[in-house]
């Protein structure tokens, strides 16, 4: 089957909510946000960070595993140092979130615990969660 690009190009711009695609519509929903007390900047800001970072310390470990980056002083700092820049991200998400990177990890343990009650990984209970198991 031959997928006509230009189609799919048309798809995707179909498919894309109108704050993705249309300034002023992007500008509304700021305000909107702003109105509702939603820390959109701070939000925003962590997303984003994250994201970058995590790349960054996802391709260190690419390097390593697939191709013969030494495992070294050097390179085991860099990874720290980009663990470093994530957990600062994460830190203004807790800021946006009004909320402690204690009561983030409580709130994991808890998750996980709830999922694995037994302590221990289980690919069943991961694949086939409870209702509600975000």
């Amino acid at each position: 089957m031959t997928i006509d690009l230009n189609k799919y190009v048309e798809f995707v711009d179909g498919t894309t909510s109108e704050p993705s695609k249309e300034f002023t519509e992007f500008i509304d929903r700021l305000i909107k946000l702003n109105q509702e007390d939603f820390p959109t900047e701070r939000l925003l800001t962590a997303a984003v960070g994250m994201s970058a970072e995590a790349g960054e310390f996802t391709e260190i470990v690419k390097k390593i595993v697939f191709q013969g980056k030494p495992v070294n002083n050097e390179n085991l700092f860099h990874l720290k140092r980009e663990l470093g820049d994530i957990m600062w991200y994460v830190a203004q998400a807790c800021i946006g979130l009004n909320i402690s990177l204690e009561e983030i990890i409580q709130m994991n343990f808890e998750k996980l615990s709830s999922r694995y009650p037994e302590g221990t990984f289980s690919i069943e209970r991961s694949e086939n969660r409870v209702a509600g198991d975000l």
